[in-house]
């Protein structure tokens, strides 16, 4: 690799890290967020939460990875333009290759990786995922007798344990159940303890009352000296971990077995994600391409024209928003599985044919001046609001 070459990689290469750990983070706190709920409704530690959301990065990898790529080679290349290097390149007699060869293996390096985690850590992850959500949510027992904290079982199942008492009895038992339609019934017991036996649970209620209230307002009253409320139910319900496509490793994609009630249901889906998992580290040579027919060449700064970086990332996004539409409805419509894989070789044709023939993939100049014109604006606007609160702050001290 000529000099040249790996200077173009190194300054590519940095910028697609700092680029990918940016994107990661931000992309990867939002996921995080969503996920919060594990810790306040089920009552897990710190230790599995944060083990959760580590466990969610390598399904964002590939996904983030092409877009760090063209931001990387976008704005690698324009500022090589901005600073002439471009131009000095071109009137040394380099070949358009010296800029092609580096930025192609560095995004031949972004698909291994993301085929990596796609087809081999990915799948693996997510079953652990799903495996640490249920084993949190299967611990009901540790969950209820948390004094004072109303804790979520089931879709409208709430209940709250006042205190503990000795010799593993439970006083002061809130529950509420708004599950059945038309009524809702709460639950209160001075005492109760829960009995195990074998795999049953049952929250054994003593000395309490009944209260349910219907839609029409009717409440009807009823106490008891004792009653069973099994929890067996959500904790079986809870404990059993429901592997979808998107759990599977390829080798299970491949070969499904025929008892695989979730295969039985929608066999397309599991052919679906074997046919995004086999397209989808495409997305980086692709990605690489579009930002070398949109800023590989030497342009002179007084053309009008959008910035590079901003023409590369909207094409992309347009390109991988077609590949999801595709992956979307390969779900129900297997024809669409040509999409899937159409829609990379297409984009990358139309790449390479602008960098082959020496054009520059562009949005049209239009679009550049209908954008000038409205930072203008902005911008005017922009300074006469100042301006204004200048005024009216300089009219107040005066008046001070």
């Amino acid at each position: 690799m000529k000099v040249v070459e790996r200077y173009i990689m190194r300054r590519a290469l940095a910028v697609f890290l700092a680029a990918l750990i940016w994107t990661l983070a931000i992309v990867w706190t939002t996921q995080v967020l969503a996920r919060i709920d594990l810790v306040t409704d089920s009552g897990q530690s710190a230790l599995t939460f944060f083990e959760v959301a580590a466990l969610i990065i390598p399904s964002i990898v590939p996904i983030v990875v092409p877009f760090a790529l063209v931001v990387a080679v976008a704005q690698t290349l324009s500022a090589m333009n901005s600073d002439s290097e471009l131009a000095v390149l071109n009137a040394a007699g380099a070949s358009r290759w010296t800029i092609v060869r580096p930025i192609m293996l560095l995004a031949l390096a972004a698909s291994v990786l993301s085929f990596a985690v796609d087809n081999g850590i990915d799948p693996y992850a997510r079953q652990k995922n799903r495996q640490l959500v249920a084993s949190s949510r299967a611990d009901l027992l540790s969950l209820i007798i948390q004094e004072g904290t109303f804790r979520k079982i089931d879709d409208g199942l709430f209940l709250q344990i006042g205190e503990r008492l000795p010799d593993n009895r439970l006083g002061g038992i809130f529950v509420a159940d708004s599950r059945e339609e038309g009524a809702n019934l709460i639950y209160y017991a001075k005492t109760g303890a829960i009995i195990e036996s074998g795999d049953e649970k049952v929250l054994m209620m003593n000395d309490g009352v009944i209260h349910r209230e219907t839609l029409t307002g009717d409440l009807s009253v009823i106490r008891f000296t004792s009653y069973a409320f099994d929890l067996s139910a959500f904790m079986s319900a809870s404990s059993d971990v429901l592997l979808l496509p998107k759990d599977r490793t390829t080798q299970y994609l491949l070969n499904p077995s025929p008892n695989d009630k979730m295969f039985q249901r929608a066999p397309n889906r599991y052919l679906a994600e074997l046919n995004q998992r086999f397209s989808e580290w495409s997305y980086s040579l692709v990605f690489a391409l579009i930002a070398l027919a949109v800023a590989g060449d030497a342009r002179s700064h007084r053309e009008a024209r959008i910035h590079p970086l901003i023409t590369a990332i909207a094409l992309a996004l347009f390109v991988r928003w077609l590949g999801f539409f595709a992956a979307g409805k390969a779900d129900k419509i297997p024809e669409y599985a040509y999409m899937v894989y159409g829609v990379p070789i297409v984009a990358s044709a139309v790449a390479i044919w602008f960098i082959v023939s020496n054009r520059t993939m562009e949005l049209p100049v239009a679009w550049a001046d209908w954008m000038t014109n409205f930072a203008g604006r902005f911008g005017e606007g922009w300074s006469a609001i100042k301006l204004r609160f200048a005024r009216r702050g300089a009219s107040g001290q005066g008046a001070g």
